[in-house]
């Protein structure tokens, strides 16, 4: 993935802020960032909103892996009145600083307003088709993921309500033998045979015909 590196002061506004860019980008091409950073700021505390010094601020930054930082002064060279071309490779290179830190949306964003801004820029394309089969495939791997913590549960689940159900006290067993059985049963029969009989005996005996003629 390509970083677009250093703006050179075109439009100065003042000879001692141009001074300072130059003297910072040199710095700079040493790979002395700390000091390029010191003469970046100096020129922006001549020249506030400077968009050739927020951009190299921007660049230096992100040399030294400080990409929040990287896509602040970024943003304040979208935020000033520069130019289409210095805003495009703004947002491209804002869209790199973000990717660094596995922010896929906002560089997604970034590149998108590269390739509105120059259609025909390929490599912002490239990195734009790139983040977005990125994206695809992290909302599948998050579905499966959603999909293998719900069969998760559910097997936890089953296991959580087998085991409720084999640690569920079981029926008193009958200590009695069939044959035991057997005979309380008949004991049964014969005492309601003997409760029958007897009331049969207490009824009263119905007179056929009256004991007197009157």
């Amino acid at each position: 993935m390509s970083f677009l590196s250093l703006f050179v002061c075109l439009h100065s506004q003042a000879q001692s802020t141009d001074a300072l860019i130059r003297r910072g980008n040199r710095f700079y091409s040493k790979q002395d960032y700390d000091q390029s950073l010191a003469n970046y700021e100096k020129a922006l505390k001549k020249s506030p909103g400077n968009a050739n010094a927020h951009f190299n601020e921007g660049d230096a930054h992100y040399r030294k892996n400080d990409f929040e930082k990287a896509v602040t002064s970024y943003d304040d060279v979208l935020q000033s009145k520069t130019d289409v071309d210095t805003r495009q490779n703004a947002y491209y290179n804002k869209g790199v600083a973000m990717i660094r830190q596995k922010k896929l949306e906002e560089s997604i964003d970034a590149w998108k307003n590269a390739i509105r801004l120059d259609p025909a820029d390929s490599e912002a394309r490239d990195n734009l088709v790139r983040a977005l089969l990125e994206k695809k495939k992290q909302e599948k791997q998050d579905q499966q993921n959603k999909k293998d913590q719900k069969e998760k549960k559910q097997s936890e689940k089953q296991k959580q309500d087998q085991n409720q159900q084999e640690n569920r006290p079981k029926p008193q067993q009958s200590k009695l033998s069939k044959q035991q059985v057997e005979q309380y049963l008949k004991s049964l029969e014969q005492r309601e045979k003997d409760v029958q009989d007897k009331m049969n005996q207490n009824k009263p005996h119905s007179l056929s015909q009256p004991d007197k003629d009157w």
